[in-house]
């Protein structure tokens, strides 16, 4: 069963968009909502405009206050240089999950936490991963952000393929 109605005059939002559509499906005994909205005739005939998504990205700080994006770019040239595979999506996006660009997050909870070696930094590395697969030429520390994301990533890419290929904690 589907409907579908304008919301009424004096419940229009002010944005941009005129109307919105609340669609409601029913399947196999249950029930989602998806809210739907449609630009005006005037709007519609808008040019689109071109997508904005590494500008976006490219002034993202981390909740350290560095430039995440500065240091994925820094390790992706070290990485194409030293043969580790890896993109600024994949490295960006494990980055978001396990530190949310902070290069001094510790994780002191987890099991390795418990066992005396926290994981630590933007892609939450632990100390005898990151002393094995360290990238000669970046930084001895671990919460270094550059030398946290080449290590991880050539970590990845001996267990997984590449860091692409992470998509939970690993």
């Amino acid at each position: 069963m589907t409907f579908s109605a304008p919301i009424a005059a004096a419940a229009r939002p002010t944005t941009r968009f005129k109307r919105a559509t609340v669609t409601v499906l029913a399947a196999a005994g249950l029930a989602g909502a998806a809210l739907t909205f449609a630009p005006s005739p005037a709007q519609a005939a808008e040019p689109a405009a071109a997508p904005k998504a590494a500008s976006a990205v490219s002034a993202q700080k981390g909740t350290g206050g560095g430039n995440v994006d500065a240091w994925i770019n820094e390790a992706l040239s070290i990485m194409k240089a030293k043969g580790i595979p890896g993109s600024y999506e994949g490295l960006h996006r494990n980055i978001m999950r396990e530190s949310s660009g902070n290069p001094n997050a510790v994780n002191g909870y987890d099991v390795n936490a418990v066992k005396g070696t926290p994981s630590k930094g933007l892609l939450q590395v632990i100390q005898p991963t990151f002393d094995a697969y360290h990238v000669a030429g970046t930084s001895n520390s671990l919460t270094d952000p550059v030398a946290n994301i080449t290590a991880a990533a050539n970590y990845a890419a001996d267990r997984y393929g590449s860091i692409d290929n992470v998509n939970s904690a690993y």
